[in-house]
Order: structure tokens, then sequence, then C-alpha cells
């Protein structure tokens, strides 16, 4: 899905609720954004910069800058989002360190009257609304493929994301209930990967010589090729290894897909969904009536789309969706 800007100008222009540009023109939204160092959070900031400098063109808003604060850190974030409620902006879009830790700072800036959406890394604060995907679903389908490929069940290695951040819980959470679900199956070892292929490498590597022989490997993202690397490293035969959408990985898979008919899945949430929480943002200054709490679909990759969807990803990249005003329309209303 490419972005469609002017298409989503024309439609806030016509919509039968008023018009968004002529009532968000003067509006300002920020990007609070916790962690930049994986290609998930660069295409993420990449999608955002693009869309939202065409929308300050367009003068469907008036500015809509991006702020990463260092490493992740809760208590850093929470200052970055007090600043820029001094600094007056109308809407924060939050990607969350912590989906605690944040909300005294969010309740703050809801109660200078700022608008505040998260994503990805959503906040529970009531008062704040949440666009996400199903992240436990997203782990609990990882182990459904696997005990479809496998009914005899096998030894899984799990490689967990960023600890203490929302997404790596529900997927952890999911990846629980598969297991659950398909008895057979066991995680005998659970390492964290920090959704980087280096960091994910390197933990790999360091339980591999204590581990039985592996069936699967079940992960959260930007860790599949790094899986892959410790395995050949250590001499072992690379599992099946549910990837996350990232080129090297996907480019990986297809080799060996050429090579000796390897097969796998990839799952992820689109980095583009930081564009979508932009147009919620708009939409709820436009005085949309928008529920607290949005779900939007996962992307995955089969055997049967690998080229595809390969082809679509920049080098370096992930494979992405940007979404455009009607976009967010639809999801907004349940059509989407």
């Amino acid at each position: 899905m490419k972005i469609r800007v002017a298409l989503a100008v024309a439609v806030a222009a016509t919509c039968l609720s008023g018009a968004a540009v002529a009532d968000t023109s003067s509006k300002k939204i920020a990007l609070s954004n916790n962690y930049a160092g994986n290609s998930w959070r660069q295409a993420m900031l990449k999608s955002w910069g693009t869309v939202t400098s065409k929308a300050v063109a367009d003068k469907v808003v008036a500015d809509a800058s991006a702020f990463t604060t260092a490493e992740n850190q809760a208590t850093e974030q929470a200052a970055q989002i007090q600043n820029l409620i001094l600094q007056g902006y109308d809407a924060i879009v939050v990607n969350a360190a912590s989906p605690t830790a944040l909300n005294g700072a969010v309740k703050e800036a809801c109660d200078a009257g700022v608008t505040v959406v998260s994503f990805d890394g959503i906040v529970t604060e009531p008062c704040a609304w949440r666009v996400a995907v199903d992240f436990r679903k997203m782990g609990e389908i990882q182990v459904d493929y696997l005990a479809q490929r496998y009914p005899q069940g096998g030894n899984l290695l799990e490689i967990r994301g960023l600890a203490g951040v929302f997404v790596d819980d529900e997927i952890h959470k999911g990846i629980e209930d598969g297991v659950k679900k398909h008895t057979n199956f066991k995680i005998v070892s659970s390492v964290h990967g920090d959704w980087t292929q280096e960091v994910a490498q390197k933990a790999v590597a360091g339980v591999l010589p204590t581990l039985p022989e592996i069936r699967g490997v079940v992960t959260q993202g930007g860790d599949g090729y790094g899986a892959a690397q410790a395995f050949k490293g250590a001499g072992r035969p690379v599992p099946t290894i549910i990837m996350g959408n990232r080129q090297d990985e996907l480019l990986w898979w297809k080799e060996q897909k050429d090579a000796n008919g390897y097969e796998t899945m990839s799952v992820s949430i689109a980095p583009g969904v930081g564009t979508l929480a932009f147009w919620v943002a708009q939409q709820i200054l436009d005085g949309k009536d928008v529920p607290k709490d949005l779900i939007v679909p996962f992307l995955s990759v089969e055997q049967g789309n690998l080229e595809e969807r390969l082809n679509q990803t920049e080098k370096g990249g992930v494979t992405n969706v940007e979404y455009s005003l009607s976009d967010a329309q639809a999801v907004i209303g349940g059509k989407k």
C-alpha cells in the first residue's frame, strides 16, 4: 500500500463530519519515540517523515516533528513528553518505553488538553488512545504454524525483544499460549535479542552449547537472521526460524529456499503503523469520535509470496505499509 496523501486530503475536505484541512491546519503533532536502535524503528521514523512532511506541506497540520530518546529510558521519555507539553503541541503520538511508567506524564498531557495517541509500545493511561496489533496473537500463531509443520512437536528456542516493553510481554504471552495449546512443544531456553540481529546472534550463540536439538525458533522480529548465523557458526542444523519481515531475513530465507527448499513464515507489525497513529491524532483534533483502542492487522509473509514481499522491501529495511487519512478513517470506522 503506497501513501495516498492527495486522496487523503480530498477525503478530508469532503468528509461528512467536517473539513480536516481547515480545522487542523494550525495544529502541532509531535512523535515521542523511545528507541531507534534497529531497522524497524528506522523504517518507522522514515515512514513518519514521509507522510507527515507531506501533510505539513499540504497544510493538514502545522508541524509534525519527531523526537527520539537515547536508549529506551522511561524517565527520559516522560521528561520529553513534559517538554512537548510546554512547547505547545496539540497532540503527542507515543511509542512508549513502558505501558505504565509513562502514565503520569501522559495524564499531565491530557490534563493540559493535549491529545495522546500511543502505538506499538502502548500506554495504559485511560485518557490516551492506543493503536496496536494483537501482539499476543502474533506470538501464538508462530507456535500454531510450527505445530502444523511438526505434529510430533519438539524443542523451541524463544528470542524475546526489549525487556519491560509492552510488545515483548504480549508476544511472549502469546508464545506461552501456543505452547499450552500444543503440549508436544517445549521452550527449552529463552534469550533477549532486543529486536536486533547482532544482539540476537550473540545471545543465541551463548546458549546453544547447552541446548538439545531445536525444532523451531520463535521470535519477535529483527532477530531471525542473527539466530540463523548463530546456528551456522555453531555448526548445528538450522531449525525452522520464524522471521520478522526484515529484508536481511527474507533474503536469507529466499537463498535457503532456492538452495534446499527451506520453509518458514514471517510476521511483524508494519513500521508504518506510526503514520496511522498520526492520522488518528489528526482526526481526534478534528473533532471525530475515535474509539480508545484500535486494532490493525499484522503483516505476514508466506512461502508462496516470499519473492513478492522481498522485492517490495528496501535493502536493510522492513516490509512496510504506510497509511493514509482514508485508511485511518476506515480503521476508526471498524472497516479495516
